[in-house]
């Protein structure tokens, strides 16, 4: 799975920045590794330098064979407003692929014994 993340304008992707996304989808990637083939996420400053709750993140997840996952947060600043988007898209893909997961296990068990 390819994770891209993009700065908008007013918002600076630092090192720290980059470690803390990358931890904060680190259970997806557990979770979900295998069925996604990328994960971007996008930053943007929403009110410019007049500060306040304006860093928007928003990550997108492309399952193989379906429809794009969005999720998107709003906070003070870009680290919480990207752990709040992470925890969004887990609760998310959990719905639409967990749901396929629990599927394929049950087409795939044996029939249960007559009484």
């Amino acid at each position: 799975m390819q994770i891209q993340i993009n700065p908008g304008s007013g918002v600076h992707i630092s090192e720290a920045l980059e470690r803390s996304i990358l931890e904060s989808l680190g259970a997806i990637d557990r979770r979900f590794g295998e069925q996604l083939t990328r994960i971007e996420v996008h930053f943007q400053d929403t009110n410019g330098p007049k500060g306040g709750v304006n860093k928007h993140c928003r990550i997108e997840a492309r399952p193989r064979g379906l429809d794009p996952v969005l999720a998107e947060n709003t906070a003070e600043d870009a680290y919480d407003a990207a752990r709040g988007a992470a925890r969004k898209l887990e609760r998310v893909l959990d719905g639409r692929l967990g749901k396929l997961v629990s599927k394929q296990r049950s087409s795939h068990q044996p029939p249960e014994p007559g009484i």
